[in-house]
């Protein structure tokens, strides 16, 4: 059983009854998210906490992205509103890393893998080491654009 869906589920009614609609609607799509990817695959399971970060993490990348696209097309109310989602979801992720915390991840990654003088060739394989550690704790992007720039 994952606490962090049960608190999702009680800040759900918590904000219904506080008619926060952003927040009640947006907590809603999440759970709806979390369903999904528990009766995805051959058999039904329950997510674990790890599990549910994972879901999290892809939604509020959705709502980021989302946020971008409508705003490069001049669509500010729907950007704001994609914007405000992610934001919502962004309470329910762990502290999320700076620049200077993926790179010292980053730094001992590459020293771990002996990756360094190999050039972009072992992206992959510090990628590996580091994308575990930083599970819904950082972008995917930032983190690679990290290790792009200290392979060098």
């Amino acid at each position: 059983m994952s606490a962090l869906k049960d608190r999702l589920r009680s800040d759900l009614v918590t904000s219904i009854k506080a008619r926060d609609e952003l927040r009640s609607s947006t907590i809603r799509m999440v759970l709806s998210a979390i369903t999904n990817a528990e009766v995805a695959g051959k058999e039904a399971r329950e997510l674990t906490d790890d599990d549910v970060i994972g879901v999290l993490s892809t939604e509020a990348k959705k709502r980021r992205e989302a946020a971008t696209a409508f705003a490069d097309a001049g669509r500010t109310e729907l950007s704001e509103k994609e914007t405000a989602e992610a934001a919502v979801i962004a309470d329910y992720l762990p502290e999320q890393l700076g620049e200077a915390e993926i790179a010292e991840l980053v730094t001992a990654a590459i020293a771990q893998t002996g990756a360094a003088g190999e050039g972009m060739r072992a992206m992959g394989k510090v990628m590996g080491v580091v994308s575990p550690q930083v599970k819904g704790r950082a972008d995917g992007g930032v983190v690679a654009a990290e290790v792009r720039r200290q392979l060098g």
